[in-house]
């Protein structure tokens, strides 16, 4: 394989060996303590970016750490990464591609070149097509079968085909117009059967998104729906409710798919950073172009951000080396994500598949097997739900958890007294992560119950909180299409970055193809087609499941 990024074990660089250091020093000072030592610390630990306001001054963490993984990101080359990235360099190196999922959304007007030839026009001739189509369909210029408009999308997908485009419809529910789009995604019937059972075939229009248009859950419930749909229509029909993003044109045109309704993929954008292309049609459908748009350009800013501003003042590479920090030397094996609007609920199950299948590795770029942690364990839910629920394991709890808490300062609808409250809450809590609640404020809080002295004592350790619990916080103007494009972005510059100094291949997913590759055997045995050796643990689930 070609060598493009460079392969060194970040426990080798000098760096490495100070930061350990410097955490055996610092490891016992309190976050208050940090604060008091260091009057300023708020001039290095907040950037200010366009309607972003991050705070990261409530880590565990001072300015000569902070300063030494600054360092870390010098010594490990990841500004000439960033170039290799943005210059169409096949740094998915094990799958032989660049990785220009940013090119779909660039604002810059220099040539993106793969294997020398400029990408930019047909990525801008292709969103001008899906454009197109888009307002076809809002419009109601778009008919069915019968004549009528569409009123319901469906999106067929999985992963990347279905996490983001659905994560992103709901996020930007404010900004929807009446199409109603739905989602299947998983191969179980049930889930089928729920998303389809109210539809019209006469107002539906289907969108699959598969790049290879094999994947099984994706082309077995399109085959389902294909059958239901043609128990009611015309087999000519299906050119009007049918669509589909996908490289395989022969496979698409065999479905009933013409030319002129699929839209293409490009192998160098990967699956998981995908809704920025085609794969977003159903975005696209759901808040037209214009919004969109609006949602590239927000992530295009962000692009520009991380290629551009300084390691100190960029917004992906902080995140990413202090989640570094925690994770190499703090030991903390999980980070939650906890945006403070029920409209991103579902961002942390997005993020869980960008970040811990592109991190997830144990291979270094090296071909070795790494001898130090890599990827995070993601997981959270939306404020004020999530203080509900898993709060106390975070605020008492015997692990160390890193939080970034991600707020709005506007509320869409303007209600100011529920935003105002919400915003509380959000503020509270990291104050309350950080402080904590000594012995003495327990006490003085317990004599002022009217509680016997006995009981006081007995209660007291319960009612005790350490503090010290570290905590990003991401406070953006408002939730507006253009916002949410910069906040998706920035996390994926955050995975680039922990990648390039974990020394790892960020962009391929093989872990991903073991269980579905024996999941194809085990169906033939299932369906008693074929009896293969499994163990012992195996053959006996099968043979219940057969019973």
């Amino acid at each position: 394989m070609q060598k493009i990024l460079p392969d060194t074990n970040p426990t080798q660089l000098n760096v490495w060996e100070s930061l350990k250091r410097h955490f055996e020093n610092i490891n016992q000072i309190s976050l208050k303590t940090h604060f008091e030592n260091e009057p300023k610390r708020l001039d290095y630990t907040v950037i200010q970016w366009e309607d972003f306001y991050v705070d990261f001054s409530k880590n565990r963490l001072d300015k000569k750490g902070f300063d030494l993984l600054l360092q870390l990101a010098q010594e490990g080359n990841l500004k000439q990464a960033i170039e290799a990235q943005f210059s169409g360099e096949k740094i998915n190196v094990t799958e032989d591609r660049a990785v220009l999922h940013s090119a779909s959304r660039t604002l810059k007007n220099d040539p993106v070149l793969v294997e020398g030839e400029n990408v930019l026009p047909n990525l801008e001739a292709t969103l001008k097509k899906m454009n197109a189509f888009c307002d076809q369909v809002i419009s109601g210029k778009w008919k069915g079968y019968t004549g009528k408009p569409i009123t319901h999308i469906v999106n067929i997908g999985i992963g990347g085909s279905d996490l983001g485009p659905a994560m992103v419809v709901e996020a930007l529910e404010h900004y929807k117009n009446h199409l109603e789009v739905r989602f299947v995604s998983n191969v179980e019937g049930d889930h089928h059967q729920e998303i389809m059972k109210d539809l019209d075939p006469e107002t539906t229009l289907f969108v699959i998104v598969s790049k290879t248009f094999t994947t099984q859950e994706t082309i077995s419930n399109a085959n389902s729906i294909r059958t239901w749909f043609l128990s009611q229509a015309p087999k000519e029909a299906i050119t009007k409710h049918f669509v589909a993003v996908s490289t395989n044109t022969e496979k698409t045109a065999a479905f009933g798919i013409s030319s002129e309704n699929t839209f293409p993929m490009n192998d160098w954008v990967g699956g998981r950073f995908s809704l920025w292309s085609t794969v977003g049609l159903s975005i696209c459908l759901a808040v037209g172009p214009k919004n969109f748009e609006q949602l590239l350009k927000g992530a295009g800013k962000m692009d520009a951000h991380f290629q551009d501003a300084s390691f100190d003042q960029n917004i992906p590479v902080v995140l990413a080396l202090i989640s570094i920090w925690y994770n190499n030397f703090w030991n903390a094996e999980s980070e939650a994500i906890i945006p403070y609007t029920q409209y991103l609920r579902n961002l942390p199950a997005y993020l869980q598949q960008g970040i811990m299948e592109s991190n997830g590795k144990s291979i270094g770029r090296d071909g070795h097997r790494v001898n130090y942690q890599t990827g995070t364990i993601i997981w959270g839910a939306s404020g004020t739900n999530a203080q509900h629920a898993f709060f106390q394991l975070i605020h008492q709890g015997t692990k160390l958890i890193p939080a970034d808490f991600i707020g709005f300062k506007k509320s869409l609808y303007g209600n100011k007294d529920h935003q105002d409250k919400l915003l509380a809450n959000f503020v509270a809590q990291t104050e309350a992560l950080m402080n904590g609640k000594t012995r003495d404020q327990v006490n003085k809080e317990l004599e002022a119950s009217g509680l016997s002295p006995e009981t006081q004592e007995k209660i007291a350790p319960f009612k005790v909180f350490e503090g010290n619990k570290p905590t990003n916080t991401l406070l953006i103007d408002s939730l507006t299409p253009a916002s949410l494009g910069a906040l998706i972005a920035l996390y994926e510059h955050k995975i680039f970055v922990q990648g390039i100094l974990w020394n790892i291949y960020s962009y391929d997913q093989w872990g991903v193809e073991l269980g579905k590759q024996l999941a194809n055997v085990v169906l033939e045995d299932i369906k008693g087609k074929g009896q293969h050796a499994h163990d012992k643990s195996t053959s006996a689930l099968l043979k219940h499941i057969a019973d």
